[in-house]
């Protein structure tokens, strides 16, 4: 009966450390490669077959042993494996992706991950992988009560799994991080292969020493970094993201899910901040007959740490704004480290589309969209059941405002399908790019007159004002939006798929560049050590 509940404990825990693992796999390429359904697709398929191959290694094994002790030595090497990634992740990580840069370019993202994941994880999932048929094998030793017995064991993996899904995602990773979330599945795995050695009464000195290791490891305060080549003030996790605060004589910077980037940013001098916000402020002049000290509702979706609100309260005194942030984190570092208060924003904790459907949601003269990012893209917030919902919230003659975060030199089907999929609700729609980054913005009304109007607003701006700069360069980029036939609708928004597709167009517009500053072609490596001197 002893060596019974040891073998459905192992496959418990075995289990719960697999999904554990998976989940602080995402967390770990996360700044690096994203958390777009593409990187979670490449992690899923290789975490399966790696379990695959597991499986039938370990039938294979377990017919030619028929002894547990290697069943419970291969568990104590993956947990030992997993102990290590902690400390050697991210520089592996970093190794691989500066190799594939330099050297294969295409599909950087998926190719990266992909590689990343063989390396660092699949050593440790196929050796978790050999667990069960091992334990099904040797544990099954009543024939007649055989497939009871194995429908138990299989059992037992799977409520492992199931609570190894949810355990990572609401507790071990938001409160006590990425890397001490595998040091701490290493432990439980390490703690399961010492009771088997002393119920056994096999010396397990071995592994005492790593249960003691690692258990104190889990106490140390280990650094989290992983953009090591900068100062941050905070590295943070949270249940939707990987964050990272820094800060310079000038201003704040929050970046999420990347290692490079910037998602918001506060301006100690209450200044323009130089990136997309400045011209995202011109929305309101394209409403009609407005002035900033007309009483403006704004309503922000993917409020960040609040650049957008901040700065709306700046040049529009009588601006009353909601804020809609999904990330409960990101909310309480906008009031710690950005100076987000009360008047400027009233943040409702929920996702854009859902506070939309509520009842007591009112109208707005301005709704920003700013929740895209790269390709992680929530699909649901591109359709043309979105932004139908989001028209339905605008007061007569409102504007829409789209940060879209996906410019490249090439021309690539999302950024049409997104802003013909808003014309198809939206009477007038216009976009700017924005010079010297990826950003392209949007603007859209039914008022039909909103050129005319941001004309008329405008031309009463001082030489003084410093919106008047950006007003200039958004009347001479804007665009017309005249075609509605590429829709993303609530049934078919393959944004991911195109997302990936003009992302690797980029990675491969910047290598290029780099490439040419360095002479790449000429030096090779040296071209970058000599940059490095």
């Amino acid at each position: 009966m002893e060596k019974k509940l040891l073998l459905y404990a192992t496959s418990f825990f075995c289990g719960m450390s697999v999904m554990a693992v998976e989940l602080s796999i995402s967390r770990l390429l996360a700044p690096t490669f994203g958390t777009s359904q593409i990187i979670w697709t490449v992690i899923i398929g290789l975490i399966m077959i790696s379990l695959s191959i597991g499986n039938i290694l370990g039938g294979r094994s377990a017919d030619k042993n028929n002894s547990l002790n290697k069943l419970y030595m291969i568990i104590w090497g993956a947990a030992l494996w997993i102990a290590v990634i902690p400390f050697i992740g991210k520089y592996v990580i970093i190794a691989i992706t500066g190799l594939l840069a330099l050297f294969f370019s295409n599909d950087l993202l998926v190719t990266g991950t992909a590689i990343s994941c063989l390396v660092l994880f699949s050593v440790p999932l196929v050796g978790l992988g050999m667990v069960s048929p091992y334990l099904v094998k040797l544990g099954v030793t009543d024939l007649e009560n055989a497939g009871r017995t194995t429908g138990k064991i299989y059992a037992m993996n799977t409520i492992g799994s199931i609570i190894g899904t949810f355990l990572p995602t609401f507790v071990t990773i938001p409160y006590i991080g990425t890397n001490k979330t595998f040091l701490l599945f290493s432990l439980i795995l390490n703690l399961i292969c010492l009771s088997y050695f002393l119920i056994r009464k096999i010396r397990p000195i071995k592994v005492i020493i790593s249960s003691l290791l690692v258990f104190v490891l889990i106490f140390l305060p280990l650094s989290n970094s992983y953009a090591f080549w900068k100062d941050c003030i905070l590295e943070d996790e949270s249940i939707y993201n990987y964050l990272q605060v820094s800060e310079d004589e000038e201003a704040v910077y929050l970046s999420t899910n990347v290692a490079f980037g910037v998602q918001s940013v506060y301006r100690k001098d209450n200044k323009l901040s130089g990136l997309y916000y400045d011209y995202a402020l011109m929305a309101p002049q394209f409403l009609k007959e407005f002035s900033p000290d007309n009483n403006l509702d704004l309503l922000i979706l993917g409020n960040g740490t609040g650049t957008y609100a901040k700065q709306s309260r700046i040049y529009y005194k009588n601006v009353k704004t909601d804020a809609v942030e999904i990330d409960p984190k990101i909310v309480e570092l906008s009031k710690k480290y950005f100076g987000v208060t009360e008047d400027e924003a009233t943040v409702y904790e929920t996702d854009g589309r859902t506070f939309l459907s509520d009842r007591n949601c009112r109208e707005y003269d301005v709704i920003m969209v700013d929740a895209y990012h790269d390709i992680t893209i929530p699909f649901h917030m591109t359709t043309k059941e979105f932004f139908t919902e989001v028209s339905s919230h605008l007061k007569p003659g409102g504007v829409i405002i789209l940060n879209i975060n996906m410019k490249s030199k090439g021309d690539n089907p999302i950024n049409q399908y997104l802003s013909q999929t808003v014309k198809s609700v939206m009477n007038k729609v216009y976009t700017c790019d924005i010079a010297g980054t990826t950003n392209v913005m949007l603007f859209a009304s039914n008022d039909a007159d909103m050129v005319n109007n941001f004309d008329i607003n405008t031309g009463k701006f001082d030489s003084q004002n410093p919106l008047q700069r950006v007003s200039q360069y958004v009347r001479q980029n804007l665009q017309e939006v005249t075609g509605s036939e590429l829709v993303f609708t609530d049934d078919l928004a393959p944004v991911e798929v195109l997302g990936q597709s003009l992302l690797n167009d980029i990675v491969k517009d910047e290598l290029a560049s780099f490439k040419d500053m360095i002479n790449f072609k000429e030096k090779g490596l040296q071209g970058i050590f000599d940059m490095l001197k």
